[in-house]
């Protein structure tokens, strides 16, 4: 595999992650009653959001495609998934423990890309500031199961 296309690899499950990341928040925002818990999420999901930004300014030096996002199955996968586990309880504590478990499965994917993928110096940095981002709001959801 060529350089660029380790790259292009990497890229695409960094962004695929992020906007994984903005369809659960984005499904979930309006039954969370916690104001602080909205705030979070909110935060969660701009820096979601400035991370897929600053792929899609990285890409173009890989490749002359567009990055791979979440299609439209996984995101209404995501959807039904977040609505049958909170028929139920939809309560913030509930929220926040179905959010862990996503954040702890793109932690452990970013981890996978830091240890086993050898990139260039600013996608491995964006790697690691996507792993240190969701390593940090797993400390503060877990206050709020």
């Amino acid at each position: 595999m060529s350089k660029d296309q380790n790259e292009v690899n990497v890229l695409d499950e960094l962004n695929k992650g992020a906007c994984m990341g903005m369809d659960a928040i984005h499904f979930v925002l309006d039954k969370v009653e916690d104001e602080s818990l909205s705030q979070l999420l909110d935060k969660q999901y701009n820096d979601y959001k400035s991370i897929s930004e600053q792929i899609h300014k990285l890409y173009p030096e890989y490749s002359e495609k567009e990055p791979h996002e979440t299609n439209a199955m996984n995101k209404a996968m995501t959807w039904y998934g977040i609505e049958m586990k909170t028929m139920t309880d939809h309560s913030d504590s509930k929220i926040a423990e179905l959010l862990l478990q996503g954040t702890n499965m793109g932690i452990i994917e970013g981890r996978k890309l830091l240890n086993h993928k050898n990139t260039d110096q600013q996608v491995h940095d964006l790697v690691q500031t996507y792993v240190d981002m969701q390593e940090e709001v797993v400390e503060k959801l877990k206050k709020y199961l």
